[in-house]
């Protein structure tokens, strides 16, 4: 343990391995709490009130999120105690205590999310009976199967598992050859994406949760004759639907490079039958705002966060193709982003990835090496600077726009510093936080 204690927190990408940036082993989760989580993600099906079993230690964390977003009174809670593991009450707890707590709501909430912990789990806990129990005491109420199971994250991970159990409410609807889906995203897509500007501009309809406002407009999200994501961990709620609705599905996933780029546009041009429009102009767009910045920041160290976008290694070749000095990535897997690894790899072999919850890097933050303009809150936070681009996963930004947007956000980020301290305390990008 000591030797392992004592190993640099980077690797340089000329050494790293795809297939294991680093070996799994202590962790140190650093306090930069912009992102996402399963709390936040629950709160986005209007009305829903979610319920969490498990113990005080777990329970902390997720009411505070919810305390944190001023929506404490759309989560209620059931201790676990280790009396309940052992005294053949498990399930019969968990269905008293839900009961006790909706008889309490008035009206009714339409869906009720019931996360259950790893304990249970381990404890062979029957989730399917408690379900059923609960189903045919409060029939006018939909209770949805949920997971806070963090000890699962290297096989069925809790954000891809809630973004799944999220669409499990919606009951068929006749197709509507109109409305095409965007599944699993945790904020809209930006109106002036080529992407969105392709689907209003041929007429079609986008139902997304992020867009729905009341129970009804999220239950109309079955009628699409499509559905496509560009998130990766929302792909098996894509593919739930194509098996339940048979929607076809169709991933997107938000590149950098042009070719990536258009590829996504030909397809969905395909999916939709619509003329492709040509994107050039937006294209060019791009490669000037990357030029701007260029311009801007000079030599200027550059970090890119594998939280900020879903492809760091796609979006550090797209900055240094234009002269942008990125010099770290904080990223712990590869992951669909192998190809621009293996190109940084031969072009920039001194490239520095950093993990990002390996305990080596408790200290990083300490000594900051050089001034470094950071994209993403983990490289702010590790890098110890206030010149950081507050984005997570895209900020719904996409394709050649979108490209265009994260430049001016990091040229912004480099004129003007923000307090990280009180940013990255913030618990969920974009809640009205009641703690700050």
């Amino acid at each position: 343990m000591q030797q392992e204690l004592k190993k640099p927190p980077f690797v340089c990408i000329g050494e790293a391995d795809a297939e294991c940036l680093f070996p799994t082993g202590l962790e140190y989760n650093p306090p930069a709490r912009g992102m996402w989580n399963i709390v936040q993600m629950g709160m986005l099906i209007p009305g829903a009130h979610q319920v969490y079993c498990c113990a005080q230690g777990c329970l902390r964390g997720v009411v505070m999120t919810a305390a944190e977003m001023n929506a404490i009174d759309r989560l209620s809670w059931i201790s676990l105690t280790e009396e309940d593991m052992f005294n053949g009450t498990l399930e019969q707890s968990i269905t008293d205590g839900v009961s006790e707590i909706v008889e309490q709501l008035d009206p009714h909430p339409p869906v009720v999310l019931l996360f259950l912990s790893c304990m249970h789990l381990f404890a062979g806990c029957d989730f399917d009976a408690v379900i059923s129990d609960l189903s045919a005491a409060f029939p006018d109420i939909v209770f949805v199967d949920c997971y806070m199971t963090p000890t699962m994250r290297e096989s069925v991970p809790p954000v891809v598992q809630t973004c799944r159990q999220m669409y499990t409410p919606l009951m068929p609807l006749p197709k509507n050859p109109k409305a095409v889906g965007l599944v699993g995203h945790d904020r809209p897509t930006d109106e002036n994406s080529e992407l969105m500007r392709m689907l209003r501009g041929a007429g079609f309809a986008v139902r997304d949760l992020t867009l729905c406002r009341t129970y009804e407009e999220y239950l109309q999200l079955a009628d699409a004759s499509l559905n496509l994501t560009y998130i990766p961990t929302a792909q098996s709620a894509g593919e739930m639907l194509r098996e339940r609705f048979d929607t076809p599905l169709l991933y997107l996933p938000n590149c950098f490079d042009a070719d990536g780029i258009l590829d996504n546009y030909r397809r969905l041009s395909e999916a939709l039958g619509i003329p492709c429009p040509d994107f050039s102009a937006e294209m060019q767009a791009a490669a000037q705002a990357l030029d701007d910045l260029k311009q801007e920041i000079g030599e200027m160290a550059v970090a890119v966060d594998y939280t900020a976008v879903t492809r760091p290694f796609s979006l550090a070749e797209l900055f240094l193709q234009h002269g942008i000095n990125v010099k770290y990535i904080v990223a712990d897997t590869v992951g669909e982003d192998a190809d621009a690894f293996l190109r940084l790899k031969q072009s920039h072999p001194a490239l520095r990835i950093y993990a990002p919850a390996n305990v080596n890097m408790l200290h990083q933050h300490a000594h900051p090496a050089e001034p470094v303009l950071a994209v993403g809150q983990k490289a702010a936070y590790y890098f110890a600077t206030d010149h950081f681009v507050d984005l997570i996963l895209n900020g719904g930004y996409y394709g050649f726009t979108g490209i265009r947007y994260i430049a001016a956000l990091t040229a912004e980020a480099y004129r003007t510093p923000k307090d990280r301290r009180t940013v990255l305390r913030h618990k969920g990008y974009g809640c009205a936080s009641c703690l700050l």
